[in-house]
């Protein structure tokens, strides 16, 4: 249920984030910023079952409201358009992006009541 997933989650480490970034084409620059940045997610569901995730930080603040297994059109926070879609499989959260022939994946769960995310 994403339920569990609902609330304010602070990041307390990335790993092999600037080797991410590498890969999908980020700039030195903006990767520099991205590597001290440790950002909050919020996590909000409404009655209608459309979830709301934010991911505040003194960098950039960024947020995308979706509903499970419905793609979307996302903005990401290094301005990639992407066509998103967000799955509950095994108790994680899965974020699927597709841009310019390229996919990536990131992987939410809860794991004694910490969220973690790659």
């Amino acid at each position: 249920m994403v339920e569990k997933f609902v609330g304010t989650w602070k990041m307390i480490s990335s790993e092999n984030f600037d080797d991410y970034m590498k890969a999908i084409g980020v700039g030195f620059a903006t990767r520099q910023v991205g590597n001290r940045t440790k950002p909050n997610l919020v996590v909000t569901v409404d009655d209608q079952g459309m979830v709301c995730m934010k991911t505040q930080s003194t960098f950039k603040t960024t947020e995308i409201k979706f509903k499970l297994n419905e793609p979307f059109e996302e903005t990401t926070a290094d301005d990639r358009k992407t066509r998103t879609v967000v799955t509950l499989e095994n108790g994680k959260l899965v974020q699927k992006q597709s841009w310019d022939g390229k996919e990536t994946n990131i992987e939410r769960e809860v794991s004694d009541g910490k969220a973690s995310g790659d």
